[in-house]
Order: structure tokens, then sequence, then C-alpha cells
């Protein structure tokens, strides 16, 4: 490819919307370019790189026995309808009505496809474990939309969907899923990487993993043990708490004024906030006159994630106000209104001498008891773990990471095909509901996560195995008739052997060409100058390393070919 007549614009600048370094990086080197919010065209190299990924994931996914098809991007209510998230999900996805009033949606997962298919092919359990794949182009409106590819709208996505006859049978292929996703991602050049216990969030199911990229940059915030390997996504992490152990009291209504806050109430009573029970309240998501209440130790926040899943309904922040069922800033246990519902946090479980709210205006409770006042009431844990907090697999301490999720995988049960009506024969001649998994990898996202994890002050540092490019010529002086004619001759001679060469013969200086073969990151860089060529040789700079080397020009083939087949045997997963 020759740089003067590639569709690709680099610049100095970053984009002013541009905050995380993946997204400064793919911008400036050209690589994509944003036609709305979270909607980017791939420029050539950018497709390059998609297309290289998708083939090191298609090679793992046949090597676990994977069928890939193609789903349709559009599909029909009732498909949806059919397992109950038509309803369930919301303005995230795009509904529409086609020529004939017909409602339609567009496909931002493919679960309802897979059975759909699955369902019209597959009669008994011969023919399972069976699992089907496809990489296709999907639209989520996300209403959060940032980091280039990272959080997009529109997107390519790799899911797979296994069906199984048992839960066993699952269980082990869901291992050769796990293992196979370590291959692809080392393979497509990822190093600081883990996988992580996970909520499963709108796919359901039982068991979920995420693969997270470890960056400063990434939105998800990681539970992992300092002494052992125990590691959760923070929507499921555990921990074991510290007891906040207080003198019984009696139950008494103090005066607390204007003050509403935890800290503001602690500094009234010189309390800690470990004596408080904090009051948060939520409105079921499309029901806003009902009122959820949840009460957790005042030192702690509430983990929405692990609350939708013991309501098994979504939540939203209450914007009601202060009424008679709720007075915001003076909300306790105590005397509430049945017409609320109450979820208590684990941490107040067998706790006394607490501070809460009095449900009235300009007063709170002091000696609190919770078996005392409450009685028999059940808890769950519904709080988030905090960096300290201990681990509870060893005791050890907890730390907290951020990142940026690359993959990740369900155990789904038999939540799809129950509903949609799947059934196989088996073996004692009864039917039963194929028991699934869903798998995914998004390929722009992982092609964000590469430039964010490799890259220096001067640009990208692509991986051999994605780089769009496997070497850069960069031909200094082109308008010296003996550089033009080595260098031309150098890339034909590379193209032939098949040799991945982008080829900068544009007549410019050579800080221009040097400043973009480090923007854009190609791994081997080879210079042609008048001065190398006066001793018969050329330049050749390692991308990552920074190392040169003078090789002779008629040596500079096998050279290359040496250095490709060396730094490959590091992407072997």
């Amino acid at each position: 490819m020759l740089l003067s007549k590639l569709v690709c614009e680099r610049t100095k600048e970053a984009p002013q919307d541009a905050k995380i370094l993946s997204h400064i990086l793919l911008v400036r080197a050209g690589f994509i370019k944003q036609v709305a919010g979270g909607i980017y065209t791939m420029t050539t190299p950018c497709q390059k790189m998609s297309r290289k990924i998708q083939d090191i994931i298609r090679q793992e996914m046949d090597a676990i026995d994977g069928q890939e098809v193609l789903f349709p991007v559009v599909m029909p209510r009732e498909m949806w309808e059919s397992s109950g998230r038509y309803n369930s999900i919301g303005s995230e996805m795009v509904r529409f009505k086609d020529r004939c009033d017909r409602d339609m949606l567009l496909g931002m997962t493919h679960e309802e496809a897979a059975v759909h298919l699955a369902n019209h092919i597959v009669d008994s359990y011969t023919q399972l474990p069976m699992m089907i794949y496809q990489i296709q182009t999907k639209f989520r409106d996300e209403a959060r939309s940032r980091g280039g590819l990272i959080r997009v709208r529109e997107f390519t996505m790799k899911d797979a969907y296994s069906f199984h006859a048992t839960q066993e049978d699952l269980e082990q292929y869901y291992q050769r899923v796990y293992d196979a996703y370590y291959r692809i991602f080392r393979r497509i050049g990822l190093n600081n990487f883990i996988d992580f216990k996970s909520d499963t969030g709108m796919m359901g199911g039982s068991v979920a993993h995420e693969y997270m990229l470890l960056t400063d940059a990434g939105e998800d915030s990681l539970v992992l043990c300092n002494h052992c390997d125990y590691r959760a996504n923070m929507e499921v992490a555990d921990s074991v708490l510290e007891i906040a152990d207080y003198p019984q009291a009696a139950l008494e209504e103090v005066f607390t004024g204007d003050d509403k806050t935890i800290d503001e109430v602690c500094n009234r009573l010189g309390v800690d906030r470990k004596q408080t029970a904090k009051a948060v309240v939520y409105a079921v998501k499309g029901d806003s006159d009902k009122v959820v209440i949840a009460f957790v130790r005042g030192d702690l926040e509430v983990n929405e994630a692990k609350l939708k899943k013991v309501l098994r309904q979504d939540v939203v922040a209450y914007e009601g106000g202060v009424s008679s069922d709720v007075v915001c800033g003076n909300i306790g246990p105590y005397g509430l209104s049945d017409k609320i519902t109450v979820v208590y946090d684990t941490s107040l479980r067998g706790t006394h001498g607490l501070v809460v709210g009095a449900n009235r205006p300009q007063y709170h409770y002091v000696g609190f008891d919770m078996a005392r006042e409450m009685g028999d009431v059940e808890f769950h844990d519904i709080h988030k773990v905090k960096a300290g907090d201990k681990c509870p697999i060893c005791g050890g301490d907890l730390r907290i990471e951020n990142g940026i999720e690359i993959g990740n995988i369900f155990q789904l049960g038999t939540k799809y095909t129950k509903a949609m009506g799947m059934t196989v024969h088996g073996a004692d001649g009864e039917s039963f509901n194929p028991i699934m998994g869903c798998y995914g990898i998004g390929v722009g996202r992982a092609i964000a996560s590469v430039a964010q994890e490799s890259n220096d002050e001067r640009g990208l540092i692509l991986p051999m195995s994605v780089a769009p490019w496997q070497v850069h010529i960069c031909a200094l002086r082109m308008d010296n008739e003996e550089v033009a004619t080595k260098a031309w001759q150098l890339y034909e001679t590379l193209t032939k052997a098949g040799v991945e060469v982008l080829f900068d013969e544009r007549n410019v200086g050579a800080g221009v060409k040097f400043a973009d073969a480090d923007l854009m990151g190609m791994p081997i860089r080879v210079v042609v100058s008048p001065k190398s060529l006066a001793c018969g040789q050329i330049e050749i700079t390692l991308r990552a390393t920074k190392e040169s080397e003078m090789v002779a020009y008629d040596d500079c083939l096998a050279k290359v070919q040496a250095i490709i087949a060396a730094e490959m045997t590091k992407y072997q997963g």
C-alpha cells in the first residue's frame, strides 16, 4: 500500500472530546473517523486490523467445534416477544416499523435468533452439544457512548451460542471457551488482562465471566485480593465486613434539625459513620409510584447491580421528593410505610446502638436495635466492596483497579430455550429444553484495547499479529534517483514475498515520515536513504523496542522475514 494513496488522514491534534488514550491515538493515526455519537467509520488500516482479529477469533472458535453462521441485523418483534425481552429492554434497543407496518428491531444481541435457528434444526439429543457463532454488526443505542471504540452504539461483535443436553456438558464446554478466550487475547497481543466473575445482567443465567484489560482508563471497577487469586467485578464482588459493635441502648428520638446527610448527622451526634444506617431511595423503572428503599451501614454504598438481582426488577433514582411516605434525609426502618419495598443489607444484621432516621422531619433515632425494633427480617448482600475490605477467600486485603471489558461468557441455562419453546428428544424418549451458553467478544473494543495497552509518547505500537502492515518503508529523499529506484525495488520484492508493506513514497521531509510511522505503529520500519545506500545498506528499526540495525540491501528480505517469524512466536496463545 502506498501511503500517498491511503485513505487515512493523520493529525497532530487530538479531538476535543477525546479523554482516553486509545481514542486519541486511533483518531490521530487516522484509523477511525466519527460519524455521530458512538458511531465511527473504520478506515483501511483499522479495517485490516479488524479482519486480522476476526481471523484469529474464527480460528479459535472453529478449533472448539464452532460453526460460523450469520444472523440478520433486523428481526421481527414476535421473535423477541417469545423470549420476553421485547418489553423488558428499554430505549437502548431500536424499534421501528417496516413498510407493511410490522414491528421490527435492530439486533443488539442474538440469543433469540440463535434459538430460532436451532429450534428448526435440532430435534434430538444426538445433535448436541452444538455451538454456532457469528461476527456481525449490531446496534445498541447506548446512552453514554464514550472512549472512541470502547463504548459505542454501532459495533462489530463475535457472539457464540452453545446448546447442551446436561449442565455438566455445558460446564465442560464453558471451560473450553474460557481457555479459547485466553488464547485469542494473547494472540492479538494483549498482556495485562484477566478474567472476573461478573453479573449476568440482561443476558440472564447463573454464571458469567468477563475478561478485563487492566487500565486506569477503564470504566469498570474490579476487586482483587493482594494475597490470593480472588477477583470479581464490583457488581458481584464479596468481602468480609468488619463487625461494628456498639453498646445496646434504649430507642430514643432526638432532634437533628436540618442535618440530613450521614456526615452532618454524625457530626451533630458525635458518632461514627459505621454506627448509622443509610437509606437509599429508588423507584422501580417504568413504575415511579413503586418505591424501594435500600438500607446499608452508613460507611457503605449500595451496589445497584446486587439490588436489582435481589428485586428482580430494574431501579432508577427516586425523584419524588418529600411525601407522607418518604421523608428524604430522615428515613429509617422503624415506622416506615408498608407501601414501600425495603431491602436490608447484611451489614445491618445483628446491629444495635445505631442512629437511623425517624421518618419525620428534623428527627432521628438513637439506640436502634435491628432485631429488637424490626424482628425477623431478611438480609441481602447489596453493598459495594471497598478497598481495604477483607477477602472472602483468604481474609487478605482487597484492592480496586479499573478495567475495560474485552469479552464475556455466560451460562444461560434454559432461560431462552424454555421461553421460546425449544425442545429436543432425550435418550429416554422424553423432550427437554436444551441448556445454553453464550460467548461474546467486541472486535472494535479489541482494537481499542490493543491501542490502549500498546503505545508510547509517539503513537501506536501494534503487535505483529494484528498490525495492518508488517513493514513501513520510509524512503528519504525520493527526489534522489538511487533512493527512488532502490525503495521501489524493495517494496516490490517484499510484497511479492508475501510481506505486508506500507510504503511512504511521498517527497516530504524525514521528520514528517518518521512522525507518521511512529504514530501509525507498524512493527518494522525500513529506512532507505542516500547515506545508507552509499554503504549498500538500509536501516531496520523495531517499533516496540526502538532497536535499529544496518543491514545489507540485498539481505533485507531475509532479515525482515526472520524478524516477522520471531515476532509471531510471541502470539501463539
